[in-house]
């Protein structure tokens, strides 16, 4: 299956845009400090920004999302968001997500490190979504964040037979993990999709972003010295099903 992402036009310096917790849900937990429900509704601070990214929301017949800030500080941030959608279920309705904010102008071979550590859950499986770190890079270090020249994406799960773009190359061992690689194109954008294989899910990462570009620098060309990041996060893209709540209890990453 193809996966189509397509995320707005962000910036490090962008306004936060979030709403407050609503009076009438009781559901909320007190822990959650910000709830994020409105279509690209944005918080941001700490180095970290959150986005309710309902992009392919158009695609159901019905469903709805929100995405909720529940703490963050300098080390960490923790997060969730509960979904519901129904109809056209090749389709992403949304990919919520966290994501490091990174200076203009680093490109991948001016990093040493891109360390990252995750844990997360989801409390029903029974679901099509994915749960993915997606870096874009790009030549130009102005670039939209909403693309990139090159898509990284390291799948940690999927559910429901979901698929990335592209075709299988075989497999490769980075990270501590064996991984399905995929490549192919979303528009003129390379996608480099790295896999788990088919039902291992992988609900605590640790590992330096950089060795899964030095493998495709090596193996693939990558052109690392041209190549500036231009995102870098993870969250979950959400086909079909629900009620169903992702909670990531840990996120941390760095560019070094």
């Amino acid at each position: 299956m193809k996966t189509t992402l397509l995320l707005p036009l962000l910036t490090a310096t962008a306004s936060v845009e979030s709403s407050t917790l609503p009076t009438t849900n009781t559901s909320l937990q007190p822990r959650q400090q910000r709830a994020l429900c409105d279509l690209y509704a944005y918080w941001s601070g700490h180095g970290y920004e959150l986005l309710n990214n309902l992009w392919g929301k158009d695609s159901a017949t019905s469903g709805s999302q929100c995405t909720y800030l529940d703490n963050a500080s300098a080390d960490n941030i923790q997060w969730s968001t509960t979904w519901t959608w129904e109809g056209g279920p090749n389709n992403v309705k949304s990919y919520p997500y966290v994501g490091r904010q990174v200076a203009k102008g680093r490109t991948i071979a001016s990093v040493s490190k891109m360390p990252t550590s995750v844990t997360w859950r989801y409390d029903n499986e029974d679901i099509r979504a994915n749960v993915a770190y997606d870096v874009f890079t790009a030549e130009d270090p102005g670039h939209v964040n909403s693309s990139g020249d090159y898509e990284l994406m390291i799948w940690l799960a999927r559910y429901g037979g979901v698929w990335p773009i592209g075709s299988s190359m075989g497999t490769v061992t980075l990270a501590g993990y064996t991984w399905e690689l995929w490549t192919g194109y979303n528009g003129a954008m390379r996608v480099y999709s790295f896999v788990p294989p088919a039902g291992q899910v992988i609900r605590s990462f640790s590992a330096d972003v950089k060795e899964f570009y030095n493998y495709l620098e090596k193996s693939h060309q990558f052109p690392a010295s041209r190549q500036n990041i231009i995102v870098y996060q993870i969250g979950t893209e959400a086909f079909t099903g629900g009620p169903a709540t992702f909670t990531c209890t840990k996120f941390s990453a760095d560019v070094i």
